[in-house]
């Protein structure tokens, strides 16, 4: 089973620094909301959602010396790549569920314990001692 490693959830890295100064930073749950209402807002049809959310992630999460390199996902769009964008965004999630865990990162973990469980092999003399109790009963007390 995989230990959590509790040192990260204290003291993790905040950024991830990449090529050219740019950093990627872990957002708050309030920050992934709020880039989440700017992608419906922004996305106009259901195929384009994925696109515009990751956009938005980027414009928070992206920094170069400190401060975001794109005011907002429109202009993330406007200047990079649908390929580009969801590299720096698989990246970024790879990183943030490392130093940033949850509980369902380990679901995987969690249902291969269940597996086991469910399938366990029952012991091959299971019932023999009750079977064996039954013709010699157990003595209750002196002299009985």
């Amino acid at each position: 089973m995989e230990k959590w490693n509790w040192t990260v959830l204290r003291a993790g890295e905040d950024h991830l620094t990449l090529k050219n100064g740019f950093t990627l930073r872990i957002l708050s749950a309030m920050e992934v909301l709020k880039a989440h209402r700017e992608a419906e807002t922004l996305s106009g049809a259901e195929p384009e959602t994925a696109l515009c959310a990751n956009a938005c992630l980027l414009a928070r999460a992206l920094e170069k010396h400190g401060k975001p390199v794109y005011p907002d996902g429109r202009a993330v769009l406007n200047a990079l790549s649908p390929v580009r964008i969801a590299a720096l965004c698989k990246r970024w999630a790879e990183w943030s569920s490392r130093e940033n865990p949850s509980p369902t990162n380990c679901q995987k973990t969690v249902d291969a314990l269940k597996k086991v469980w469910s399938t366990r092999l029952m012991r091959a003399f299971n019932g023999v001692c009750s079977a064996l109790s039954a013709r010699f009963p157990q003595r209750r007390g002196f002299g009985q």
